[in-house]
């Protein structure tokens, strides 16, 4: 059974550096496209970030641009989300997603459109 296991997070002051890994166990993950998702409590799951799965396309929330990159290693079968510039707003629980490969349009930010997920990790940014 495919699952995906994240790893990384933790508690960090405000403009420090944080690298998620998300990596794929069971079942290549190469075929698949990839999501980054976050969810502070009371609020709905928001998208942070997408990549195709050969890389080529790559999507970001605004609100993360040109801080966080998305990156992938397929013959690890592991999802990066490589954050920097954290702010104390960044602080929620991360979530990786498998997404099936069909093509999209503008950005893949519907948690529908995943199918697996992995198990979610805190990432605390103090200010």
């Amino acid at each position: 059974q495919v699952q995906l296991v994240q790893s990384g997070g933790g508690l960090v002051q405000a403009g420090d550096s944080l690298r998620l890994s998300c990596a794929a166990s069971g079942r290549t993950f190469s075929s698949y496209a990839a999501g980054w998702f976050r969810q502070t409590p009371g609020r709905e799951r928001e998208f942070v970030a997408a990549i195709s799965w050969s890389g080529g396309r790559i999507a970001y929330a605004d609100s993360v641009k040109g801080r966080f990159t998305i990156s992938r290693d397929n013959p690890k079968n592991t999802v990066y989300l490589q954050m920097n510039s954290l702010k104390p707003e960044d602080t929620a629980v991360y979530y990786c997603a498998r997404r099936p490969n069909t093509p999209w349009v503008g950005t893949p930010s519907f948690t529908g459109e995943y199918d697996l997920w992995g198990q979610g990790t805190q990432v605390t940014v103090s200010s």
